[in-house]
C-alpha cells in the first residue's frame, strides 16, 4: 500500500500536490531512466513531450492499460517452463562475457535455497556494476530453459533494500501506455513515487454523492487503480473512477440543459394553425400511434417559450419526415420560417420530393415555380377569384442549385418569401440569412460537425431544434452524448410492412442463388439494389468497385436487364436523374455506393445485395437494408461475406443482422463490438473523452451518475456551492466550451 508522505529536499519540507510539475516528484528519479544514467533528457521531459503529461495530477489520471499479477512469489524449484513467475532471492554471482558480436552479456545468477535461476542482460554492461553478490532482488518474467539452466525471459528486476516496498515485482504490477524514450518501468516508478509523496487527495465529488453511492474515497481509488493489493480493490477503484468520469459528463449535460431552459427565450408557437391541421387531415395514409404521439409531443414543446431541443429517433421507415414536416408547419403557421438540413444532396432531394407530395395536398407550391414578380404578392383583382393563393412556399438549397436559381432562393430566404427551405450544409454557408427562422430540423445529425449545427441554429434567434436520426442510438449514448435533449422515439412501423429476409452469402452457389432471386423479382416487376464499397478500380482495395461491378452484371449476369450505376463522385444533376429513373421503374438494378444509405425511398425495390458486407458497421448495414422492405411486398437482403475465417467480429455483425431487424438492438450490439468512438465522432459531439468507462458495458453506472448529476444541478444550478465541480467542467469540456456554456 502506498501511503502519503512529505519529502525533504535541501532541509526544506515540500508537499507535493496534483498541480505540481511532474519534475517535482523526485529530482533524482526525473533525471534517470531504465535504472541507468540517461544520455537523453530527464524522464519528466520525455513524459511531458511524448504523452502530454506535465503535472502530477495528469500523471495520476494516466491509468494503467493492463496489469501483471506478480503478487505470488514462487520458489525456483517449483517454476514451470513457459509460465509467468516472480521470485525473491539473493544474488549468488555476477559474470560478464562478450557475445559473438562483441557485445556484453551479463549473467546474474539467483539462488533461493531451492534452486538456481539466471537473468541475462544483453548489451547492458552497466548491469555488472549495478547488481552485486549478496543483494536481495525481486525478479519477474517468463520461465525458460537454455542449455539445461533455468532463465527468466522479458524480466523485470528490482533491488530490495530494508524497509523498501517493491514497485515492479511482488505485487499486481500496472502496465502504462508509454511513448518513445520512456519505459513502462520508469513511468511506473514515477507514479509510485508521486503517490508516495502526495498527501491525502481531496475528493472532487460532493460528500453527499460519495455517501449515497457508497463509493470508496477518491484518494483510495487513485492509489488502488495504479497499485492494487488485490483484484477486489482494483475493481472497486475502477468503478469509482468510472463513476467520476460519467458523473462529470452527465453534470455537463445537466448544466447545459438547465442553462438552455432557464436563460434562453425562444418562440412560443401557435400549434393550432391551419397548415399543421390540414397536413394531418390530408395525409394519404394513416399515422402510426407512435407518429401521432410524436407530433403531439413536438407541438406541446413548440408552444413553450423556452427553445425546444428534441431528439427524434426512429428505425428506418418509421416515418420521421412526416413528424418533422408537421413541426415545420407549426412554425410557419406562427408566421416564421423553418429549415431542414440533410448531410447529402441525395437525402435533401429525397426530402424535398416526399415533402412536395404532401405539401401540395394543402396548397403549397415550390418557390421557383412561382413567377419572379410574385415572390410574396397577394392575388390581383384581375386574377380568377376561384384560384386560392399559395398558403406557403418551399425551396431546395444545395450545392447543385446555382446561378440565378440560387440567387433567387437566397434572396427569398432573406426576405421571408420562402417559408420552408430544405438543403445541405449550404444552408450554413456565408451569405445565407433567414428573415425569421424559428425551427431547425437537422437530419442524421451525427454526420455534421458541432460547429455546423451551431451555425444553423445561429441563423435564427434561439430557434427550436429537432435533431432527427434514422440511425438508432444506443441507450447509453442517448443518456450521455445526447442527454441534454428531450427524446421522442418512433418505435412503430407503418401497418403492412413485412420483415426483410436477410441471408449471409459466402459461397459461389449461394451467390448464384441470390442473383437468381434478383432475376425472379425483376421478372415480377420489382427492382434491386447492389451496394459496393468503392467507385472505380483506382479506389479499390479488394472490394467490389461500383462501375466495374455494373459492367460485369450488365454483360455477364443480367444482360437482359436494365442496369444503372450511382455513386458520390457523379455530378448532382446526374445523381438526381439516375435516382429519378430508378424510382420511376425505368431501370431494374441500381449498382450504388453507400450514397443510398439514408433517405432513398423506392417502395418497389425488394432485393438488396451488399458486396463485402464485412467491411460495414452494423448501423450502416441496417441503414442500407432499410432501403428495401418499404411496402407490403416480400423483400430480401443478401450480405456477401468475403472476410477471412478468423475475422470473428465481422461474422458477429453479419449474424446479428440475420438475427434481428430491431435497429435499437443492433445499435446496442454495434456499440458493444466497436465502441462509441467509432459509431459517432465523439470529438464532434461536444463531449469529453472517456478513459475508463465503456458505454457498452456501463449502463448501470451511467444511470446512477446521471441521476446524481441532475440532482446536483437541481440543488445548485450554477454550481456556486461547488466551485471545484465548475472548474472540473471547464477543464473536461475545454475543447467544446461553446457546447457547454452556449445553447
Amino acid at each position: 500500500m502506498v501511503e502519503p508522505c512529505e519529502r525533504k529536499d535541501d532541509d526544506e519540507t515540500l508537499t507535493l500536490t496534483p498541480a505540481s510539475p511532474i519534475s517535482a516528484i523526485d529530482r533524482r528519479l526525473a533525471s534517470r531512466r531504465m535504472g541507468a544514467k540517461s544520455k537523453g533528457p530527464p524522464a519528466a521531459e520525455v513524459v511531458a513531450d511524448g504523452l502530454g503529461i506535465d503535472s502530477v495530477g495528469a500523471l495520476l489520471h494516466h491509468y494503467p492499460r493492463s496489469y501483471i499479477d506478480r503478487s505470488e512469489v514462487d520458489r525456483i524449484r517449483d517454476l514451470k517452463i513457459g509460465s509467468q513467475a516472480t521470485v525473491i532471492s539473493r544474488i549468488k554471482r555476477v559474470s560478464r562475457r562478450q557475445g559473438r558480436n562483441r557485445k556484453a552479456i551479463v549473467t546474474v545468477t539467483l539462488y533461493d535455497g531451492t534452486g538456481y535461476l539466471d537473468l541475462l542482460f544483453f548489451n547492458q554492461p552497466w548491469a555488472a556494476n549495478q547488481y552485486k553478490e549478496g543483494m536481495e532482488v525481486a525478479a519477474s518474467g517468463v520461465v525458460a530453459i537454455y542449455r539445461g539452466r533455468l532463465q527468466l525471459h522479458k524480466h523485470e528486476v528490482e533491488i530490495l533494500r530494508s524497509g523498501d516496498d517493491t514497485v515492479h515485482s511482488g505485487r499486481i504490477t500496472p502496465v502504462h501506455s508509454v511513448s518513445e524514450g520512456i519505459s513502462t518501468r520508469t513511468l511506473r516508478e514515477l507514479v509510485f513515487r508521486a503517490l508516495e509523496q502526495l498527501p491525502v487527495l481531496e475528493d472532487p465529488l460532493p460528500a453527499s454523492v460519495v455517501e449515497a453511492e457508497a463509493l470508496p474515497s477518491y484518494d483510495r481509488a487513485i492509489r488502488d487503480i495504479h497499485f492494487p493489493r488485490e483484484p477486489e480493490e482494483l475493481a472497486r477503484a475502477r468503478d469509482r473512477l468510472k463513476f467520476d468520469e460519467l458523473f462529470v459528463l452527465e453534470l455537463g449535460v445537466a448544466f447545459r440543459k438547465r442553462r438552455v431552459e432557464t436563460e434562453t427565450v425562444g418562440v412560443a408557437h401557435d400549434a393550432g394553425g391551419p397548415l399543421a391541421a390540414g397536413l394531418v387531415g390530408e395525409l394519404p395514409f394513416e399515422l402510426t400511434g407512435a407518429q401521432g404521439r410524436a407530433i403531439d409531443e413536438v407541438r406541446t414543446a413548440m408552444q413553450r417559450s423556452r427553445p425546444m431541443n428534441l431528439l427524434l429517433q426512429g428505425d428506418v421507415g418509421a416515418g420521421k419526415t412526416v413528424v418533422a414536416l408537421a413541426a415545420a408547419l407549426v412554425a410557419i403557421d406562427s408566421g416564421h420560417q423553418a429549415a431542414v438540413m440533410a448531410p447529402t444532396e441525395v437525402l435533401a432531394a429525397q426530402h424535398i420530393c416526399s415533402m412536395t407530395a404532401l405539401l401540395q395536398r394543402i396548397g403549397a407550391v415550390p418557390f421557383l415555380e412561382r413567377p419572379e414578380t410574385g415572390a410574396s404578392s397577394q392575388p390581383s383583382l384581375l386574377d380568377d377569384p376561384t384560384v386560392t393563393a399559395p398558403t406557403m412556399t418551399f425551396a431546395l438549397l444545395t450545392g447543385s442549385v446555382t446561378g440565378k436559381r440560387r440567387a433567387r432562393v437566397i434572396e427569398a430566404i432573406a426576405d421571408g418569401s420562402v417559408d420552408l427551405v430544405v438543403g445541405t450544409h449550404a444552408l450554413v454557408q456565408e451569405g445565407v440569412t433567414f428573415k425569421d427562422l424559428s425551427l431547425a430540423v437537422i437530419d442524421e445529425q451525427h454526420r455534421f460537425g458541432v460547429h455546423q449545427r451551431i451555425a444553423l441554429k445561429g441563423k435564427g434567434v434561439e430557434p427550436d431544434v429537432v435533431i432527427m436520426t434514422a440511425t438508432p442510438i444506443p441507450r447509453t449514448l442517448a443518456l450521455t452524448y445526447y442527454g441534454d435533449l428531450d427524446v421522442v422515439v418512433l418505435d412503430e412501423l407503418p401497418a403492412g410492412r413485412r420483415p426483410v429476409q436477410t441471408r449471409v452469402v459466402r459461397t459461389a452457389a449461394q451467390r448464384r442463388a441470390a442473383e437468381e432471386v434478383i432475376r425472379t423479382e425483376v421478372a415480377a416487376g420489382r427492382q434491386a439494389f447492389v451496394v459496393c464499397a468503392a467507385i472505380d478500380e483506382d479506389n479499390r482495395t479488394q472490394v467490389k468497385a461500383a462501375e466495374v461491378e455494373a459492367e460485369r452484371l450488365a454483360t455477364e449476369v443480367f444482360p437482359d436487364l436494365r442496369v444503372d450505376v450511382l455513386h458520390g463522385r457523379m455530378r448532382s444533376a446526374d445523381k438526381e436523374r439516375r435516382m429519378e429513373v430508378f424510382a420511376a421503374g425505368e431501370s431494374d438494378v441500381l449498382i450504388s455506393t453507400t450514397v443510398i444509405e439514408v433517405g432513398v425511398d423506392v417502395p418497389n425495390a425488394t432485393v438488396m445485395l451488399v458486396e463485402n458486407a464485412e467491411r460495414f458497421g452494423l448501423a450502416q448495414l441496417h441503414q442500407l437494408r432499410g432501403r428495401i422492405g418499404r411496402s407490403t411486398l416480400r423483400s430480401f437482403c443478401f450480405l456477401v461475406d468475403e472476410s477471412e475465417a478468423g475475422n470473428g467480429e465481422a461474422k458477429a455483425r453479419l449474424q446479428a443482422m440475420v438475427a434481428t431487424q430491431d435497429g435499437f438492438a443492433l445499435a446496442d450490439e454495434d456499440l458493444r463490438l466497436r465502441g462509441e468512438g467509432t459509431l459517432f465522432d465523439v470529438r464532434q459531439s461536444g463531449m469529453p473523452d472517456l478513459k475508463l468507462a465503456r458505454l457498452a458495458d456501463d449502463l448501470g453506472l451511467v444511470r446512477r451518475a446521471r441521476a446524481q448529476a441532475f440532482e446536483t444541478i437541481d440543488a445548485d444550478p450554477d454550481l456556486g456551492d461547488h466551485p471545484g465541480l465548475l472548474e472540473e467542467l471547464r477543464r473536461r469540456f475545454q475543447a467544446s466550451i461553446d457546447w457547454l456554456f452556449h445553447s
